[in-house]
């Protein structure tokens, strides 16, 4: 039974009866005889005790009752790489052939099937090895030679225990792109960047499921040089740290159902120069803030992200609001948060959040078109109009200082105020003037605005307008009572005065 267990039990993973666990003591444990492995299992409710037995400690559990004393003959030490590859994708030699060699007669065992297997092998790109008991990469340079050509490789639940394990097999295979580790439970190596080497080309990593911190993310993080999508869920990672001189090549990074509480732990990931999508979903984040840029003004954190993703959290329409300050923010989830699911009709939330986000292009996977966003915004103009004259908004733009709170709550607001060109073509000399202005303003009120600016009264006043999407056809604003809105007067056009 003895050689029944490798020399370097302690540490390794196993599988027994279905259940993963880890090796932390090898020996006997009186009065039983003979030999018994002391494992803590992933799921503590396989275990019975903490690894003492009988008033004595043999090891010792996370977890008070994660360990438990098996014999050696139940438990699977596991394979290497090219035995379980064989095994998965159904590769046998099995033919017999005789060679003749001078006077002797040589049995070349399956010499056709070994052929073909390696035809096969040579082909092989994106390969799946789940679930298949894989610890070791085997005999030297065996990985290398067989099948060299994978790129995109599946090593979820297996028992591999070390980087080092890891490095054996991926240093052979010098074509991966991406690499899948999740549900293994891998030590810490005290020199991972001695294992660069082996990942050099290595773009997308997934470590789901491992019990792996963010401080031992990053201490491994020197290993992946190229490194471009880093998934990390369900690891219970609860705080981030800033990477330094690590991940400058990230573009997307999922910590998805993780235990992140203060949204601002996402500053630490802040200046990541290629970062263009963060999943943070199914945490427990409330309030995410860019502190570095007051409203109306442009946050220099993430300023390549395009994506964000933070559904199922505790998000409020605060943060909302401050996703305006992102620079380039065109995608964004956010389902099952307070603020959605508050009972009010979910079509007026989606208007909302597309009216306080300038840039946003989706929302929760669904194309914003330009007709949307343009209702959108002026139904937003209509029922914070109110508010925003009690706030201190005024038509008469020398008067209109609506206060902090309002800017706050409602930072895309001023921006929503159209500017519009005044030119008087009868009047070459006349500079044109830009203004902004709202769309509720009613033509009389335009007219006492011009008088301000010109000294016309607005009885003399003749106003028509023209668009870039009407072309050579001119509007005129008859009705003084009417307001810029109901005469469709957009951002951006054109207002003609005559006098």
């Amino acid at each position: 039974m003895i050689d029944t267990v490798p020399n370097d039990a302690i540490g390794r993973r196993i599988v027994c009866d279905g259940e993963y666990g880890t090796v932390l003591y090898v020996g006997s444990v009186p009065p039983t005889p003979g030999l018994w492995l002391g494992v803590e299992w992933d799921n503590p409710l396989r275990g019975k005790h903490d690894g003492t037995h009988e008033g004595t400690k043999y090891f010792t559990c996370s977890n008070p009752f994660g360990g438990s004393f098996v014999r050696a003959k139940k438990v699977n030490f596991g394979m290497d790489f090219l035995s379980a590859l064989r095994k998965r994708y159904g590769l046998k030699s099995e033919e017999t052939v005789e060679l003749v060699i001078g006077k002797k007669t040589v049995e070349l065992v399956g010499f056709d099937s070994i052929h073909e297997e390696q035809r096969q092998l040579n082909k092989l790109c994106d390969i799946s090895l789940r679930d298949c008991a894989v610890s070791h990469a085997g005999s030297k340079d065996s990985i290398y030679h067989s099948c060299p050509n994978i790129t995109t490789l599946n090593l979820s639940k297996n028992l591999l225990s070390s980087w080092k394990q890891v490095a054996d097999i991926t240093s052979q295979l010098e074509n991966l792109e991406d690499l899948d580790l999740s549900e293994n439970r891998v030590c810490l190596s005290s020199n991972p960047s001695s294992f660069s080497s082996a990942f050099l080309k290595l773009r997308v990593l997934s470590l789901n499921r491992m019990g792996i911190t963010w401080s031992e993310v990053l201490t491994c993080s020197h290993m992946w040089p190229s490194l471009e999508e880093l998934h990390l869920a369900s690891n219970a990672i609860a705080t981030l740290e800033r990477p330094v001189d690590t991940l400058q090549s990230l573009k997307v990074l999922d910590i998805t159902n993780n235990k992140l509480v203060d949204g601002n732990q996402l500053h630490a990931i802040a200046y990541l120069p290629r970062l263009k999508q963060i999943i943070v979903s199914n945490n427990k984040i409330s309030l995410i803030t860019f502190p570095d840029a007051q409203v109306g003004e442009i946050s220099a954190m993430f300023s390549s992200l395009t994506s964000l993703s933070i559904d199922g959290n505790n998000i409020s329409l605060s943060t909302i609001n401050e996703m305006n300050k992102l620079k380039t923010l065109q995608s964004l989830n956010c389902h099952n948060n307070p603020f959605m699911d508050g009972g009010k009709n979910p079509d007026t939330v989606r208007q909302l959040i597309i009216s306080k986000i300038a840039n946003l292009k989706m929302l929760n996977k669904t194309e914003i078109l330009p007709q949307e966003r343009k209702g959108a915004e002026l139904d937003y103009r209509k029922m914070f109009g109110n508010d925003w004259l009690k706030a201190g908004g005024s038509q008469n733009l020398e008067l209109n200082n609506p206060n902090k709170e309002f800017c706050i709550n409602h930072p895309t607001y001023k921006s929503l105020i159209e500017t519009l060109t005044f030119r008087c073509p009868e009047k070459p000399d006349q500079k044109p003037v830009q203004k902004k202005l709202p769309d509720s303003m009613t033509v009389q009120k335009v007219k006492g605005l011009l008088y301000r600016l010109l000294k016309v009264p607005g009885s003399e006043l003749k106003l028509s307008y023209e668009s870039s999407k009407m072309e050579g056809r001119e509007i005129e604003l008859e009705n003084d009572l009417k307001s810029l809105q109901f005469y469709s007067v957009e951002n951006g056009d054109c207002v003609l005065v005559r006098w």
